[in-house]
């Protein structure tokens, strides 16, 4: 085990039958640091969270989150990381207020209503507290999302397409704001996205994923040079499309 890893994979593979789902991944996410997990759709990267989260048992491999076998020891990793996705809703009837003291008594946070204010706060959601879940827009159901998955003050945060369905200006608070919380936290962050400006933005590594292989990595600076391209989208493009003449490695 390294010992300064906030996510330390070891040839993580998930099959179902004869469908391998996730293909012998080796990483070590280093604390503080936000890493992007790219790949099209089918690429094993949902498969990869649910691992990491617990949520899923792997056939073969290991995982170990902040220093703690996943296998053996989960729950004492749990309440040192959260997840955040505006793919799983919230309880519709509950109010905001509602849903993160929800949370925030699953996570046992000290001082839950103290700490529900100062999101509220800071992610500017103290007009919305008391409206339904279900009644709120794509970019407030981002930040009271995002509150949720911040309610414990994670050490480690994983996010699925936490800016998705959201216009430019939304987006680029949300991303703007994570930057803000990594560097104050000192959060490690793995991003799972398809967008590829926000990647290149956040992330100092990138690992790509390719039929539930890891197929190249690096930053995305060094990916754009060995793929000899102008950005990171026509990287993800080359892998996705097999131009493997451009450059892409297997790891």
């Amino acid at each position: 085990m390294t010992p300064d890893a906030a996510i330390q994979a070891e040839g993580l593979t998930k099959r179902y039958g004869e469908t391998t789902a996730v293909d012998s991944l080796r990483f070590t996410l280093p604390r503080g640091a936000t890493w992007g997990l790219l790949g099209g759709n089918g690429a094993g990267k949902s498969t990869t969270i649910a691992m990491l989260l617990g949520i899923l048992v792997p056939s073969e491999g290991r995982v170990t989150v902040l220093g703690h076998d996943m296998a053996r020891n989960r729950f004492a990793a749990l309440v040192r990381m959260n997840f955040s996705s505006p793919y799983v809703a919230l309880p519709h009837r509950l109010t905001v207020a509602e849903n993160l003291r929800v949370y925030a008594h699953l996570y046992d946070v000290p001082r839950a209503e103290a700490r529900i204010a100062e999101l509220a706060e800071t992610l500017q959601l103290e007009e919305i507290l008391h409206r339904r879940a279900g009644q709120l827009s794509a970019g407030q159901k981002t930040r009271v999302a995002l509150a949720k998955a911040l309610v414990n003050r994670p050490e480690l945060l994983l996010l699925d397409e936490p800016t998705a369905s959201l216009d430019p200006d939304t987006g680029d608070w949300v991303r703007s704001w994570l930057e803000r919380y990594r560097e104050e936290s000192g959060c490690a962050i793995l991003l799972a996205s398809h967008n590829m400006a926000e990647v290149e933005r956040l992330c100092g590594h990138v690992l790509m994923m390719k039929r539930g292989r890891l197929v190249a990595e690096g930053s995305p600076a060094e990916l754009v040079t060995r793929f000899g391209r102008d950005n990171l989208e026509d990287v993800f493009l080359d892998i996705a499309r097999d131009r493997r003449a451009l450059g892409e490695t297997t790891a």
